[in-house]
């Protein structure tokens, strides 16, 4: 599928339930240039090996389908910024399968949430990440993919809900490695997304303190909760806090138009599909 300027690269989280090549189907079906995968459970340390057949079938459906985009997203239950040298090491051990995993797929990037400090403090939390960051990064044999740091909503002790930690925690690793922008995570942070006024504010914030060549990917979601909440609730586009202007001003952003979009927003409405739906309501408001 070659690159059209009219058309953005937008996409969703898709099951893998039947096999990985199903999520590229649903993908392909829904009229998307972008999918974002797990590919294992996203709640257990088990790191499962991937048969020959299938990577041949996902990267065989790939070809069909013409995915412009393809991410997986890390295991919740990583976290490379923990005190405990034995949680931080498994942690590692998971980041690196997932890297590897993905790099055998050929997929474009691995997102990772950026760890919490669990009451270490923020600094701290840090500096461990980073090390952590570059101890699995070095074991790179050349197929991993680009490494994504999500921006978070700031519950409890995570690191990563402001640009300022994130732009901290880069500058310890090297420039390969990217930012994910989740549109709930960092209005549940404090950054108004709800105008375009508002949006340039943000991006100029973001500028301060990450070249905007590090913003690889966008988590378009809308927030239940108001701003600056701290809470990370997903809801429809134009459903919740952030609401239709907000997201016209995200799809229309000069420096957001051409990065891929992935929504990861609940999957149904009282027993309606909603895939469809938001997908169309963004597809709308990018022009």
């Amino acid at each position: 599928m070659a690159e059209q300027d009219n058309h953005p690269v937008l996409g969703a989280h898709f099951s893998v339930a039947g096999g990985l090549e199903k999520a590229l189907t649903t993908a392909w079906e829904l009229k998307c240039r972008a999918a974002q995968i797990f590919t294992k459970n996203a709640r257990s340390w088990k790191e499962p090996d991937l048969s020959v057949d299938q990577v041949a079938r996902f990267q065989a459906m790939r070809k069909k389908t013409g995915m412009v985009f393809v991410a997986s997203h890390c295991s919740y239950l990583i976290n490379v910024a923990s005190p405990d040298t034995d949680k931080r090491t498994q942690s590692m051990a998971s980041l690196v399968g997932e890297m590897k995993r993905s790099g055998r797929l050929g997929l474009d990037a691995v997102v990772l949430h950026p760890g919490a400090h669990l009451g270490h403090g923020i600094e701290a939390g840090l500096i461990v990440a980073g090390q952590t960051l570059k101890d699995a990064l070095s074991r790179d044999e050349g197929d991993f993919p680009q490494l994504l740091l999500e921006t978070t909503a700031g519950t409890g002790t995570s690191l990563g809900s402001s640009f300022e930690e994130l732009g901290a925690l880069l500058s310890a690793l090297p420039p390969r490695v990217g930012i994910c922008l989740d549109t709930c995570h960092i209005f549940a942070a404090g950054y108004d997304l709800r105008t375009p006024e508002a949006l340039d504010q943000v991006m100029d914030e973001f500028q301060r303190h990450m070249d905007i060549s590090r913003l690889a990917l966008v988590h378009l979601n809308d927030a239940r909760p108001k701003l600056g909440s701290r809470k990370d609730r997903h809801t429809h586009i134009g459903m919740g806090e952030i609401g239709t202007q907000g997201f016209r001003a995200v799809m229309q952003h000069p420096l957001l138009a051409k990065i891929p979009k992935i929504i990861e927003t609940p999957k149904e409405l009282d027993k309606k599909p909603m895939d469809p739906v938001n997908l169309k309501r963004l597809r709308q408001l990018a022009h």
